[in-house]
């Protein structure tokens, strides 16, 4: 695996990753469905060790869940909890059934025993204030916890966009973030609560990139398909 210099690669912003969602699936056709599928993969190959699954009610907990699968088929799961099963919609619904097929149950409690890691997937980008309420209390468990935490994407209670860590905010020992690091995750608390900092692929065209403004390395994911990024 690779590592880059996070002042060599451009960010994405709350706003730029819904445009780039949008963009992928009309102009390119490839659907958000094949886009979460490909960032549970890549969240759960970052979990090597009895994983513990904490999900929100978005498209990041939609992530949290195809990991899930794959974990389970690793014999890596622990347990997988969602804050309001509910309220899954779309894609997120759609992979919470795959799961549920594969006979794996979906709590609503958040348990942790036996875990070594716990992946962090209650909320992705779109967090504009403080978490609250289940989430904010898985929150403030994980943290008290003392286990290893992979957030998916960027660290639930971190604004993407300002890097301000909300009250209560992931400490995250790894984050994955996907196609190019969220610009919060460079700016204020980000780099506190962020630990590890990885860049996965997920088949995001190069080309859609561009077209939303966003001009990346060409080498990108030429040497590695994920890597490390640098201070």
């Amino acid at each position: 695996m690779m590592s880059s210099s996070a002042q060599t690669l451009p960010t994405l912003t709350s706003r730029l990753v819904t445009e780039l969602d949008r963009l992928t699936a009309g102009e390119f056709g490839i659907p958000v469905e094949w886009l979460m599928e490909a960032a549970g993969w890549r969240s759960a190959f970052m979990c090597d060790f009895p994983t513990a699954v904490a999900c929100g009610p978005g498209n990041n907990g939609g992530d949290g869940l195809a990991a899930a699968r794959h974990l389970h088929r690793w014999g890596r799961l622990v347990s997988v909890s969602c804050t309001d099963r509910s309220k899954l919609s779309g894609p997120a619904a759609a992979e919470l059934a795959a799961l549920e097929r594969s006979g794996v149950e979906v709590g609503a409690e958040l348990r942790l025993d036996g875990a070594q890691i716990v992946l962090d997937a209650i909320f992705g980008t779109g967090l504009r204030r403080p978490p609250d309420g289940r989430a904010a209390e898985w929150i403030e468990a994980i943290n008290e916890s003392g286990l290893d935490v992979v957030a998916v994407d960027v660290p639930s209670g971190l604004d993407a966009d300002s890097g301000l860590a909300y009250s209560p905010c992931v400490r995250a020992t790894t984050t994955i973030t996907f196609t190019l690091p969220k610009r919060g995750l460079l700016l204020l608390d980000g780099p506190k609560v962020s630990g590890d900092v990885w860049v996965g692929d997920i088949g995001i065209p190069m080309r859609a990139l561009r077209e939303i403004g966003v001009t990346p390395p060409a080498s990108l994911f030429q040497l590695s398909e994920i890597f490390k990024l640098a201070p």
